[in-house]
C-alpha cells in the first residue's frame, strides 16, 4: 500500500494530534481551537503559545498551583539531545500523590517525541512514562497509598473519569485521555514525564509495585509490559528479525520457536500456523510477510507507531480472512492485573541501567536498536549532570 496522499497524512497527523494532546478540540476552518478540560478545577496560568508542527496552540506551561520545583532532562529542540532543565509541578491536591522517582525506562516513543517524529512535540518535552518510586505525599482524599509505598506510574496522567470507556477502566481509550508527557492537563497545563526528580499524579492513575519486584526492573512493565499484556495474555511464539536474536529467543526468553522475518524460507516454513502475532516493529515496514504466517481468520495487532505509514498488501487479508487491528497500553485495573501477575511469578525485564550523564548515549544507542532489552534511567542515583 502507497503512503497516503498528502492530504489524508495531514488528517491523518491532526487526529493523532488530538489524541495525543488530550484536550477537548474543535476544528475550526484551517485552525485548532483546544478548549480545555476544567477538571477538577481551573487555576490561573501563565499562558504561551507554542508551535506544534503548523499549528499555534495557546499552552498553559503552569498554573499559579504550580510552585513545587523539580529537576529533570528535557528536550528543547529536535536536535534529539536532551539537557537539564529545572521547572515546577502542581502542589499535592487532595487526590494526588506525590513520588520521589528512582527510575524511568526509557521507551522508543522517547525517541519519537524528542525527536519530533509525528511532528506533535511541545518543546520542551520532559520524556518518560515508565516511571517507578517511593511515595513522599498523599492527597485528604487518598486512601489507597500513604508514604514509603513503591509505586509506578505509565503512559497516562488524566482522562475525563466519565465516560464508558473510563467506568470500565478503559482510560486508555478515553476521547479525552492526557499522556503522562507532551500532554495538556486538566487544569490546561502541559505534563511532564519521569526523566524528573519528582513526580505528582493523579491517583487513579498510580499502580502498586509489588515487594518482590525491584524497582529498576519493573519500570519497564509500565509501558512495554501491558502494551504486549494487553492485547494477548501469553505467547510462546517468537519472530525476529535478525540471527543473533534467535539464541536469546529460545535460552533467555524460552521462546518455542524462532522465525528470522528476512530468511524467505523460514518464513514460507512458518505459512499458516500462527493464530495470533503481535506486531512491535517501531520502523516502517510491510505487513504482508507476517500476515501470511497467520491461520484462516489469524489477528495481526499493531502496537507500534512507526513514524511513516507501514505497507498493508490486500491480499493476504482476503485469502487468509485475517484481521489487523491495534492496541495502545492498557487501563489502569489491567495494568496493575499485570504487576500483580509479574510480582507473583517474578517477572521482571532485562534491563541495562544508564546513568543520567550518559541519558544521550543511551537515547543514540536506543536508536541504532543497541540494546537488551531495556535502558532504564537511574534518576535516583549520584549522577545528576549531561
Amino acid at each position: 500500500m502507497q503512503a497516503p496522499a498528502n492530504g489524508l497524512q495531514a488528517k491523518l497527523k491532526d487526529h493523532l494530534r488530538l489524541k495525543l494532546l488530550g484536550a477537548n478540540a474543535l476544528w475550526s476552518g484551517d485552525a485548532l481551537i483546544t478548549t480545555h478540560n476544567q477538571h477538577p478545577r481551573q487555576h490561573e496560568s501563565h499562558t504561551k503559545t507554542r508551535s506544534l508542527h503548523t499549528l499555534q496552540i495557546p499552552v498553559m506551561e503552569v498554573t499559579s498551583n504550580h510552585t513545587q520545583a523539580v529537576s529533570g532532562w528535557a528536550a528543547m529542540d529536535a536536535s534529539g539531545k536532551v539537557v537539564p532543565f529545572s521547572f515546577k509541578r502542581r502542589e499535592t491536591g487532595v487526590d494526588d500523590v506525590t513520588i520521589k522517582v528512582h527510575y524511568c525506562g526509557m521507551c522508543h516513543t522517547d525517541l519519537h517525541f524528542i525527536n519530533n517524529d509525528w511532528g506533535i512535540t511541545m518543546y520542551p518535552v520532559v520524556p518518560g512514562h515508565e516511571i517507578t518510586g517511593v511515595v513522599t505525599r498523599v492527597g485528604t482524599n487518598v486512601s489507597g497509598f500513604r508514604p514509603g509505598d513503591r509505586v509506578g506510574v505509565g503512559c497516562i496522567a488524566a482522562s475525563c473519569l466519565d465516560c464508558d470507556h473510563c467506568r470500565r477502566s478503559e482510560e486508555n481509550y478515553c476521547d479525552k485521555v492526557t499522556l503522562t508527557y507532551n500532554g495538556i492537563f486538566w487544569d490546561g497545563s502541559v505534563t511532564y514525564g519521569g526523566y524528573s526528580d519528582m513526580l505528582v499524579a493523579h491517583k487513579r492513575f498510580l499502580v502498586r509495585i509489588p515487594d518482590s519486584l525491584p524497582l529498576d526492573a519493573a519500570a519497564p512493565l509500565l509501558c512495554a509490559g501491558i502494551t504486549v499484556y494487553s492485547p494477548m495474555k501469553a505467547a510462546r511464539d517468537a519472530a525476529g528479525t535478525s540471527p543473533a536474536k534467535e539464541r536469546e529467543a529460545r535460552e533467555s526468553l524460552k521462546a518455542d520457536d524462532f522465525v528470522l522475518s528476512t530468511d524467505d524460507k523460514q518464513m514460507q516454513a512458518m505459512a499458516r500456523s500462527l493464530d495470533y502475532v503481535i506486531d512491535t516493529v517501531s520502523a516502517q515496514h510491510s505487513l504482508g510477510p507476517i500476515l501470511e504466517l497467520l491461520k484462516v481468520n489469524g489477528k495481526l495487532v499493531l502496537v507500534a507507531a512507526p513514524d511513516k505509514p507501514v505497507e498493508l498488501p490486500s491480499f493476504p487479508l482476503i485469502f487468509g480472512k485475517r484481521t489487523v487491528s491495534g492496541s495502545m497500553t492498557g487501563g489502569m485495573k489491567e495494568t496493575q492485573e499485570m504487576m500483580d501477575l509479574c510480582g507473583e511469578h517474578n517477572i521482571t525485564c532485562d534491563i541495562e541501567l544508564v546513568s543520567t550523564d550518559r541519558i544521550n548515549e543511551a537515547l543514540a544507542r536506543l536508536a541504532r536498536n543497541d540494546v537488551r532489552y531495556r535502558f532504564v534511567v537511574d534518576i535516583g542515583g549520584n549522577a545528576s549532570k549531561l
